[in-house]
């Protein structure tokens, strides 16, 4: 059925679900905003939300693949930790002593930056993506923005983003002692000229990708994808670990070629699964499901200094979400098969 021949309510349904999953997944169930703190939600909308269905959005008319996502995922999470909260140049968060920072180098945190890159462009981009795509699979090769929506996402996360700055950066000034932090000018520059390239490499010139060839090779089990996906993502947490000065003595370098080498592991693995012609939606859910339980799981311990109603709020949040994999799981084995998209 053509999307405008659909009811309105379905038409906007994928978008609204994409809007709101992005923080919840990358910032409540994980813990990093506690329950307490929901009236965050809106303005996460405003960055989160927006950002992912807008790149979304560009991705899909431009009739890219997941390598364009991922990189503009990146570029997201350059945007955000190097531009709009700069905690991953600023030497306020990561360290109690701001003078003996693990891994800061050149003015900035190497080892968090790297975590967060991987986990804004997983857990706040493909995954919501991934997940809504398997809630509304009739629409999944639909952008779900139309023309005005082009204009209106744009603006909103402009004004979400500058707003944040400005919240978080009064904030730093009132928390802790001393002048702000100011990103100095060629800092910021490079972090601009590294979103350009990102978003220059994802989008190129051509007007479509080419689909990957599928393979006659077996997928793996789904409930194989799923442990190795938890495992890689239980790793991806040992930088964040790292970075707040837990091993010292370990030579910053090490965490941070491991980190790139855990990466280009967990792409291969992907590509090599998905290019299989048995790749089914079956083994996307179970990613997500991986992934997702190794952040929620890991989030407990970020949360260990919460308030008991954060951290119980934390557990119903992480037990619903766990409630709803489950029941589309459910859905999924009763509905048609689809076809693997490119």
């Amino acid at each position: 059925m053509s999307t405008t021949l659909l009811p309105a309510r379905q038409r906007v349904a994928p978008a609204l679900t994409l809007l709101v999953l992005s923080p919840l997944i990358v910032e409540f169930l994980f813990g990093s905003t506690h329950i307490s703190m929901f009236y965050l939600l809106l303005p996460q909308i405003g960055v989160y939300g927006c950002g992912v269905l807008l790149l979304r959005a560009v991705v899909r008319q431009r009739h890219r693949g997941w390598g364009a996502i991922l990189l503009l995922g990146i570029a997201f999470a350059i945007v955000e930790e190097c531009l709009i909260l700069q905690t991953a140049l600023a030497p306020l968060f990561i360290a109690a002593d701001p003078q003996h920072i693990y891994g800061r180098s050149l003015g900035v945190n190497w080892v968090y930056l790297l975590f967060q890159l991987g986990y804004e462009s997983v857990w706040a981009i493909i995954l919501p993506i991934l997940l809504t795509e398997l809630i509304f699979p009739d629409r999944r090769m639909d952008p779900w923005v139309g023309r005005r929506g082009l204009v209106i996402l744009p603006a909103v996360y402009l004004l979400a983003s500058a707003g944040t700055w400005y919240l978080w950066s009064q904030a730093v000034r009132r928390l802790v002692p001393g002048p702000g932090y100011e990103v100095p000018p060629l800092t910021f520059a490079v972090a601009l000229a590294a979103i350009a390239v990102l978003a220059i490499v994802a989008l190129g010139s051509r007007s479509a990708s080419h689909p990957m060839q599928q393979s006659t090779r077996r997928a793996p089990r789904p409930w194989l994808a799923r442990l190795v996906a938890f495992l890689l993502a239980l790793l991806w947490f040992v930088p964040v670990i790292l970075a707040v000065g837990v091993a010292p003595s370990l030579p910053a370098v090490a965490p941070v070629i491991a980190g790139l080498g855990l990466a280009a592991l967990a792409i291969f693995l992907v590509r090599r699964w998905s290019a299989s012609s048995a790749w089914r939606d079956t083994h996307r859910l179970a990613l997500i499901a991986g992934a997702l339980f190794a952040s929620m799981l890991l989030g407990f311990l970020a949360s260990g200094k919460a308030a008991p109603v954060d951290v119980i709020g934390k557990l119903v949040l992480n037990l619903a979400a766990v409630l709803g994999l489950l029941y589309l799981g459910r859905r999924m084995r009763t509905r048609k098969p689809a076809a693997s998209d490119a």
